[in-house]
């Protein structure tokens, strides 16, 4: 297994397809009124990252080259990033977002989970958010959610909770 930035990699539609894939075997939500709306989810949550922060993405390969894990991030504060306007939780967490400006969406394929790449895929961006002067980094999760043992166990804690009853955790790992 390699991890490689997503701009070195010669992409492919197969790679491009394998991405997608793992995307949305992740996500949460596993159906779609349109396809318009699935388009729409995607670029949400992984499209804008590819378009606007290559330079934070990261894929996981097999030596077959084969996608089986990716990770895109961003380093700018998501509150004050009029791209991430759209997602109303980031200005409710404004005060938090300042001292954990850089966050991540990391995905690993379910067959390849529990083998540590999702926590190399981490370290990765982790050290490069640290390199561009971000002081730390931050996921938000829905509470309750399996993903938030991942997290404790890579070094973020929860930090603050948002939504009606509390129902999304932001979680924060000082670099």
């Amino acid at each position: 297994m390699n991890i490689c930035r997503y701009l070195d990699v010669a992409l492919t539609p197969e790679i491009e397809r394998s991405i997608d894939t793992i995307f949305f075997e992740s996500s949460n939500t596993k159906s779609f009124e349109t396809e318009r709306s699935r388009v729409a989810f995607r670029d949400r949550w992984l499209g804008r990252y590819l378009r606007d922060d290559p330079q934070f993405a990261y894929l996981a390969m097999t030596p077959a080259g084969g996608v089986i894990g990716y990770l895109v991030g961003a380093v700018d504060d998501p509150a004050i990033a009029s791209r991430f306007a759209d997602i109303g939780f980031f200005a409710d967490l404004s005060v938090r977002t300042k001292q954990f400006p850089a966050h991540l969406h990391v995905n690993v394929a379910p067959d390849f989970r529990n083998r540590g790449i999702g926590k190399q895929l981490v370290d990765c961006f982790a050290a490069d958010a640290k390199a561009h002067g971000a002081p730390g980094v931050h996921v938000v999760t829905s509470a309750g959610a399996k993903n938030i043992s991942f997290y404790n166990q890579n070094g973020f804690a929860e930090v603050a909770r948002t939504g009606a009853g509390g129902e999304l955790v932001f979680l924060g790992r000082a670099l």
